[in-house]
């Protein structure tokens, strides 16, 4: 049931019934609810199933030691690659969040840890920075790298995943430089 409504999210639909999904894993509708307490429990499952997929994708090294094109350009490939991965199921996390505080938290979890690699390996030029400028610094990274920057790129700027990458490394690098 879980993969069921996984491959209806991929396919763009974000709300699937209960019919659909069970039609999809090849059971009845009532089978769903010996699973699961109701649809938002199998979605809350299904997000936690995708984001665990793709956890090792989001796994960088962190050390700080090479130069800052190499950093900022395998930050940007790895955000890239986990969020293609991550798919439309971040979207449907993105669009329950603020209605389910599970699917929230998984959220705010995911965003800590992101914001954590931008902080270490960017370490070197933001203590560098005075303390202002590097805050400033540290939000605009974060929120550049970010799943919903890239979907805006993406989807209504109409960028390739290419064009994403060269954006985003120049932008981030720019804003790192001393």
């Amino acid at each position: 049931m879980v993969d069921a409504i996984l491959a209806l999210f991929s396919e763009g639909n974000f709300e699937p019934t209960s019919d659909q999904i069970a039609e999809r894993a090849g059971l009845s509708p009532r089978s769903l609810f010996r699973y699961f307490d109701d649809l938002e429990d199998l979605n809350r499952v299904a997000i936690a199933r995708q984001y665990e997929r793709v956890r090792q994708l989001a796994v960088l090294d962190l050390s700080s030691d090479r130069p800052l094109s190499d950093r900022v350009a395998r930050l940007v490939h790895s955000r890239l690659r986990t969020y293609d991965e991550i798919g439309s199921v971040g979207i449907v996390a993105r669009i329950r969040a603020p209605f389910r505080p599970m699917v929230a938290e998984q959220l705010r979890q995911a965003r800590a840890m992101w914001r954590s690699q931008v902080q270490q390996m960017f370490a070197p030029e933001l203590n560098a920075m005075n303390p202002v400028r590097a805050d400033g610094a540290l939000v605009s990274v974060d929120i550049l790298a970010s799943f919903e920057s890239v979907q805006l790129m993406r989807d209504d700027q109409g960028l390739s995943t290419e064009r994403i990458a060269a954006a985003l490394i120049d932008s981030i690098t720019r804003i790192l430089e001393n």
